[in-house]
C-alpha cells in the first residue's frame, strides 16, 4: 500500500489563513496524534491539563508488515444480514494495510468450490461506497457442493492454486461449522490432490495449514458466546420502524395488532422488540408461557385497555411454542383475541423486510471492528490455533473458539427439544438473561397491593436525550411494582426547588418508551444555589430516594448534592444517576442513554451527503457534529460512515495535520473515488472552527475538489431513540429502582433514612462488559471539569481503525487485540436479581 504523502509544510496558500504561532508546531505530530497510544508530549509542547494519555505499549507488533507475503479470502454464506458489505470492506482494507492479498470470493461456498472468477483480488477502492448498502455485495448461496468431500477437494484446489491460506467466513453457525470442517480435513485433502496431481509438491508444502476466522452475520441473533451477531441491530431498526407505524394506526381505531418477526429457534428479536415497543405480551422459542396462557393474556389486554390505552400490541417469534411443543402462530393468536374479547384484531407478519435497508451505525461499527479483529486473528494464527469466532461482549472484542460457541448454540436447540426452558434462556447468555428478566418484570408482574412505605423520585437533568422517556418509565414502573411511592420531578433540579413534582402513576407513562426528547421537562440548572428550597421540598414530600437521568449536569449536580449533605440533613438520601446525553462525556460509563440515536443521525445524513458527493464528483464536505469537547460523535460516525479525518479535542492537530488531510484528498481524488467526507466535532479546537477548516480546504483543493459544509445542530437531539437506546434505557432504570430500593433498606433507622456514606450516592454506568454502580464521589478524579469529559476514553483507541480504512499509512497498535477465551465458563453465570 502506497503510504499517504504527509507535506514538509504549510504551503503558501494556507499561511494566509494561520497565525505566525500556528506555523511552529512539529510535523511529526500528525504521527503521534494517530497512534492509539499516545506518547509522551514533546518539547515545548504542553498537554491539555486534566487528559491522561493512555501508555505507550511495550514492543508493539508491527502490523503493517504482519500480511507480507499472504493472502486473505473473504466470503459471506448463508442467509444475508445487514453489515455484511461493512465486515467484507474492514478485511479488505486492513489486510492490504498488512500488506497481504485480499480475495472476495463471491456467492459463498459456492464460489470457492466453483472458483474461475468466483475468486478475484479486491483492490481499496473496490470495497468503496459498500459501507452503507444492506446485504452482501459479494453474493451469498446456500451450497450443497461443499457439503460432499469432493466440492471441498475443488475448494481447497482453488485456494492453493492462488496462495490463499487465511480464510474469513461471514455467516451463521452452519456455515462457520462448514468451515471448521473443511480446516479440519485440509491435510487429507493437500494429500489427496497432491497424489492426483492436482497440485503440486511445492504448493502443497506452500499452503500446508489453513486458518479460519468466522464473524457472525445473523439478524436472529442465535448465535451463543456474542452479545449482538453483525445484522441484529439493523433488524431491530426494520421492525421497530413498522411498529412506530402501525402504533399509530392502531390508536387511531382502537385496535390490536399481533406482529410476527423472525427467529424460528431464537428469540431474541420478539424480545427487544417487545421492550423497545412496550408490548402487552411477546412469545419467544426458549420460554413457552404457561398452560393457562391464554386466560392471563386476554386478563392482560383487557387491564391495558381498562387503564385507557387504545391499543394492544402483541410481539410472536415465527418459532413461539407452548409448554408442549405445540406452534403458537399469529392467527391462533388473534382468534383467541377476537373470541375471547372481541377486540378488532390484525396480524403483520414481517417477513424479509427485517433483512433489508441499509445497517445501523452500531452494525458498522461492529463489523469494522470484527474486520479488524478478523485478519489480526487469522495473521497472528498458527497451525495450533483453533478457529475461531472473533465476537462482542459487553464494550469488548473477544476471540472464542468457534466449535465451542457452535456447540452451545446447539445445546439451545437441545434444551428446548427436551423441555428444559430455563437452561435454554441460560444457555444463551447474560444478556438475553438479563432482557428476559427485565421484560418478565415490567409486563407480568403488577405493583402489590401492600406498599414499601418509601418514595422514590425521578428526574431528568441536562439537555433532552432521545431514550431518556423509556428510562423514566422502566423507573416509574419497576419503582411501583417494588410497591414504592412514585414522584415525578418536572424541570429538573429548578422544578425540585420550586415544588414542581407530582405522583406518577401506571398508566400516565405507558406509550413513553418510543418517544424522544423529556416528557418530565429538562434544564441544566445545578442544585447547588437552591439547597435550601430543594431540602424543604424533599422534606415535604418525603422523598427516600432520587434517581437523575440526565449528562454531565447530572453527575455535577449529583456530586453537589453529596457535597451539601455536610450541611442539610434532607440532601442524605440515596441517589442515583443514569447517564443520559447525546455526547457521551459522563464519567463512569462507556455508554450514555441517546449516543446511538444522535449517531444513526449522523450516520443518515453523512450518508445522503456522500451520495450526494459522489454523483457530483471532487467534492468534500465538512460536517459539524455535537458533543461539547467529546469527540465521540465525531469519532463513532467518521467509522460508520466511512469519513477521511476527524477532528476532535481529544487529539490535538496542527496546521501541518490540517495540511496532510488536504493533501490526502487531493491524491484520493486521482483515483475512481472522488468525494470526501471530514467530521468536526463542535469544539474540537477554538481556533480551526468549521468555517476555517472549509476556507482552509476550499483555498487549498482549489481546481482539483470544492467544498461544502453542513451543521447538524439539534437534529442530532431530537427523534425517536432507537432500539438500542430504548432497551439501554429500559435495563438502565429497572437496575437503578433495584439498587436504589436496597440501599434505602440499607440506610433505613427507625423508620428515617439517613445515607451519607460515598456509596449511597452511585453513578450506573457499563463498564467493558458489566453495568456497575459507582460511587460518584470516586468519579471525581477521573474527571476533566474544565472540558467536562472522562480523563480515559474507551473509543479513542478505535480512531486509528477509522484512519486505517481511510487509507492512511500509520501504525496500528495490536497490543490490546482480543485472546483467545473459552466459552463454557460464561455461559451460566447466574445474573443478579433485580
Amino acid at each position: 500500500m502506497a503510504a499517504v504523502p504527509v507535506a514538509p509544510g504549510p504551503s503558501p496558500g494556507l499561511g494566509r489563513f494561520l497565525a505566525p504561532a500556528a506555523l511552529s508546531v512539529a510535523a511529526l505530530l500528525l504521527l503521534l496524534l494517530l497512534l492509539p497510544s499516545f506518547l509522551p508530549p514533546g518539547p515545548g509542547r504542553r498537554r491539555p491539563a486534566g487528559r491522561k494519555m493512555p501508555p505507550s505499549p511495550a514492543g508493539p507488533q508491527h502490523a503493517e508488515t504482519l500480511g507480507v507475503g499472504k493472502a486473505i479470502a473473504v466470503l459471506t454464506s448463508g442467509g444475508d444480514a445487514q453489515g455484511m458489505n461493512a465486515a467484507v470492506r474492514a478485511v479488505v482494507r486492513v489486510g492490504i494495510y498488512t500488506g497481504a492479498k485480499v480475495f472476495f470470493v463471491c456467492e459463498g461456498y459456492q464460489g470457492l468450490v466453483d472458483g474461475g472468477d468466483h475468486i478475484k483480488e479486491a483492490t481499496w477502492e473496490s470495497v468503496s461506497m459498500m459501507l452503507q448498502l444492506g446485504g452482501t455485495v459479494i453474493g451469498s448461496a446456500r451450497c450443497q457442493d461443499f457439503r460432499a468431500r469432493e466440492g471441498r477437494l475443488r475448494a481447497a484446489r482453488n485456494l492453493v492454486k492462488r496462495g490463499i491460506t487465511n480464510l474469513c467466513v461471514i455467516g451463521g453457525d452452519g456455515s462457520l461449522t462448514g468451515a471448521d470442517t473443511f480446516r479440519a480435513e485440509w491435510g487429507g485433502l493437500l494429500a489427496e490432490l497432491l497424489k492426483t496431481g492436482g497440485i503440486t509438491a511445492e504448493e502443497a508444502q506452500r499452503s500446508s495449514h489453513l486458518n479460519i476466522v468466522g464473524m457472525v452475520g445473523s439478524i436472529d441473533n442465535d448465535f451463543c458466546g456474542t452479545d449482538m451477531t453483525i445484522g441484529t441491530d439493523s433488524a431491530l431498526h426494520r421492525i421497530i420502524e413498522i411498529v412506530d407505524a402501525i402504533t399509530t394506526t392502531a390508536q387511531s381505531h382502537q385496535r390490536t395488532f399481533v406482529l410476527e418477526v423472525m427467529g424460528r429457534h431464537c428469540g431474541y428479536l420478539a424480545l427487544i422488540t417487545a421492550l423497545a415497543c412496550g408490548a402487552d405480551w411477546v412469545f419467544i422459542p426458549e420460554s413457552p408461557p404457561e398452560d393457562d396462557w391464554e386466560e392471563h393474556l386476554c386478563r392482560r389486554l383487557a387491564e391495558t385497555r381498562d387503564g385507557g390505552s387504545r391499543l394492544n400490541i402483541i410481539i410472536v417469534a415465527e418459532g413461539a411454542i407452548d409448554k408442549h411443543g405445540k406452534a403458537i402462530t399469529s392467527d391462533d393468536i388473534k382468534s383467541l383475541v377476537v373470541k375471547r374479547l372481541g377486540y378488532d384484531t390484525r396480524v403483520t407478519i414481517l417477513g424479509h423486510v427485517q433483512r433489508g435497508g441499509t445497517p445501523s451505525a452500531f452494525d458498522r461499527i461492529l463489523a469494522s471492528r470484527m474486520g479488524v479483529e478478523a485478519v489480526m486473528a487469522l495473521l497472528e494464527g498458527t497451525p495450533d490455533t483453533p478457529a475461531c469466532v472473533v465476537s462482542l461482549s459487553g464494550n469488548q472484542a473477544v476471540r472464542l473458539p468457534l466449535m465451542e460457541c457452535v456447540q452451545v448454540t446447539k445445546d439451545v436447540t437441545t434444551a428446548m427439544n427436551e423441555g428444559r426452558f430455563e437452561d435454554a434462556v441460560k444457555l444463551r447468555g447474560r444478556s438475553f438473561q438479563n432482557n428476559w428478566n427485565v421484560y418478565k418484570l415490567l409486563a407480568h408482574i403488577r405493583p402489590p397491593a401492600t406498599k414499601s412505605g418509601y418514595t422514590v423520585a425521578v428526574m431528568n437533568v441536562g439537555a433532552p436525550a432521545a431514550g431518556m422517556n423509556a428510562a423514566v418509565r422502566a423507573t416509574v414502573r419497576i419503582g411501583l411494582i417494588h410497591g414504592h411511592r412514585m414522584l415525578a420531578v418536572h424541570d429538573g433540579f429548578e422544578g425540585l426547588a420550586f415544588g414542581m413534582v407530582e405522583e406518577i402513576s401506571w398508566n400516565t407513562v405507558g406509550s413513553w418508551t418510543g418517544l424522544g426528547g423529556s416528557k418530565l421537562g429538562t434544564k441544566r440548572t445545578l442544585p447547588k444555589k437552591y439547597f435550601e428550597e430543594i431540602s424543604a421540598n424533599i422534606s415535604k414530600f418525603g422523598i427516600h430516594g432520587l434517581i437523575i437521568i440526565g449528562g454531565f449536569e447530572a453527575f455535577t449536580g449529583g456530586l453537589e448534592m453529596v457535597e451539601g449533605r455536610a450541611r442539610f440533613e434532607e440532601l442524605c438520601i440515596p441517589l442515583c444517576i443514569v447517564p443520559a446525553t447525546v455526547s457521551n462525556n459522563v464519567p463512569g460509563s462507556d455508554f450514555s442513554i441517546g449516543a446511538d440515536t444522535a449517531l444513526n443521525t449522523i450516520t443518515t445524513t453523512c450518508d445522503l451527503i456522500k451520495q450526494s458527493a459522489a454523483g457530483t464528483k471532487r467534492r468534500v464536505f465538512i460536517i459539524e457534529t455535537m458533543g461539547g469537547f467529546c469527540g465521540y460523535l465525531a469519532t463513532m460516525a467518521g467509522l460508520a460512515a466511512g469519513a477521511d479525518a476527524a477532528y476532535i479535542f481529544e487529539e490535538p492537530f496542527s496546521s501541518r495535520d490540517l495540511q496532510a488531510n488536504v493533501d490526502h484528498l487531493i491524491e484520493k481524488m486521482k483515483t475512481t473515488v472522488k468525494r470526501g467526507l471530514v467530521l468536526r466535532n463542535e469544539r474540537c479546537n477554538e481556533n480551526y472552527t468549521t468555517d476555517f477548516i472549509y476556507n482552509l480546504y476550499s483555498e487549498e483543493g482549489k481546481g482539483v475538489f470544492d467544498c461544502r459544509k453542513n451543521v447538524l445542530g439539534h437534529m442530532q437531539q431530537g427523534g425517536s431513540p432507537t432500539p438500542f437506546d430504548r432497551n439501554f434505557g429500559t435495563k438502565m432504570g429497572a437496575k437503578a429502582v433495584a439498587w436504589i430500593t436496597g440501599k434505602i433498606k440499607e440506610c433505613s433507622r427507625h423508620g428515617r433514612i439517613f445515607a451519607n456514606t460515598a456509596d449511597s450516592a452511585c453513578l450506573l454506568g457499563m463498564r467493558k462488559r458489566s453495568l456497575v454502580f459507582q460511587p460518584i464521589a470516586e468519579l471525581r478524579q477521573q474527571t476533566d471539569f474544565e472540558h467536562r469529559i472522562p480523563k480515559e476514553q474507551w473509543w479513542l483507541r478505535l480512531r486509528p481503525i477509522l484512519k486505517i480504512l481511510a487509507k492512511y499509512n500509520i501504525e496500528l497498535d495490536t497490543s490490546e487485540t482480543a485472546h483467545l477465551e473459552h466459552l463454557t465458563r460464561k455461559v451460566l453465570v447466574p445474573e443478579a436479581t433485580l
